[in-house]
């Protein structure tokens, strides 16, 4: 029989939290799961990051409507993952946002990635049967944009690959809010399965020359003053460099796929056990690694039989 995945039979419900970081400025966080960004401007509403089923984002709708009725005009994809995006349809709104390389991960692995979320984590897709398909992009841009929604300037940035090669995050300059995608985790255990290790801690030096107040990370609480934003940049940085240093290291000395993963649990689980998600993420995240620090410079696309068969070898 084949082993679950560690989050298969987490059904728990979160509490969901809505807090304002700034006029206007919103993240809805539900302990760990995954968040989303709100930013009300003028003459309507930008969602960032839509969840990951229909039935899903009417509870992001149900508190937009709680702050204003103004029309949800845009939902701004950060990246694409299956439980970041697949609730768009619900939002009907005017425009869908991602960067080229995000559009180019949706055609080249959009169906793939849809059916291996759900298979490790189906608490997330709950309503699954309201997906009406994959969501597209209505508008693509590349490297950067600048949106204004009114008087409200909205830079929306593609600063370097990390949890996917279309990494964007979307920044309020007069106020200082950053809301960073799974470019940035607070308690929360960097999903790296299509990742590179190698071009993130520089992103995320970029992210950091921004001197954020206010940060909306991918998953995990929203950070309200700059010393916790900086406090979430560090620790995730830590955790990609601990990652990919020790894979690279147990490569040189010869070790194989299971043997790395072994030393690599027994070395990060003290620091970072706690962390949300922590035993689910890392098969997938040494795996990766394995693959980057050898020879896959660019991340392979996880199938719902790819996903079984490492959980089995790994963790079997």
């Amino acid at each position: 029989m084949a082993k679950q995945f560690a989050s298969a039979g987490d059904m728990t419900p979160k509490e969901i939290t809505f807090s304002e970081l700034a006029p206007g400025a919103y993240a809805y966080t539900a302990e760990g799961d995954p968040n989303t960004g709100i930013i009300v401007g003028d003459d309507g509403v930008m969602v960032i990051d839509a969840q990951a089923t229909p039935v899903m984002a009417e509870e992001v709708i149900k508190r937009v409507r709680k702050v204003t009725d103004k029309p949800i005009r845009y939902v701004m994809l950060t990246h694409y993952h299956a439980v970041r995006a697949l609730g768009a349809s619900a939002y009907q709104a005017e425009q869908i946002i991602a960067s080229r390389d995000t559009y180019d991960l949706i055609v080249e692995r959009g169906e793939q990635d849809y059916a291996s979320e759900l298979g490790r984590f189906p608490r997330l897709f709950q309503g699954a049967d309201s997906i009406p398909g994959l969501t597209w992009p209505t508008t693509v841009f590349d490297g950067h944009m600048t949106l204004w929604m009114g008087e409200r300037r909205v830079e929306i940035m593609q600063l370097g690959r990390g949890h996917t090669k279309g990494d964007t995050v979307v920044w309020l300059p007069d106020d200082k809010v950053l809301f960073s995608g799974d470019l940035v985790e607070y308690g929360a255990t960097p999903y790296t399965g299509d990742a590179y290790h190698r071009d993130w801690p520089d992103t995320l030096g970029r992210l950091r020359e921004l001197e954020p107040k206010a940060l909306v990370p991918g998953r995990g609480e929203a950070l309200k003053t700059p010393e916790e934003c900086q406090s979430a940049l560090e620790g995730t940085q830590a955790f990609i460099n601990d990652l990919y240093g020790g894979v690279k290291r147990c490569r040189a000395e010869g070790k194989d796929l299971k043997a790395t993963y072994e030393t690599l649990m027994e070395e990060m689980e003290p620091k970072y056990g706690h962390w949300v998600i922590f035993r689910h993420c890392m098969p997938f995240d040494v795996s990766r690694a394995y693959d980057e620090a050898g020879d896959y410079p660019d991340p392979r696309i996880w199938t719902a039989e790819r996903d079984q068969e490492m959980w089995e070898a790994l963790e079997g």
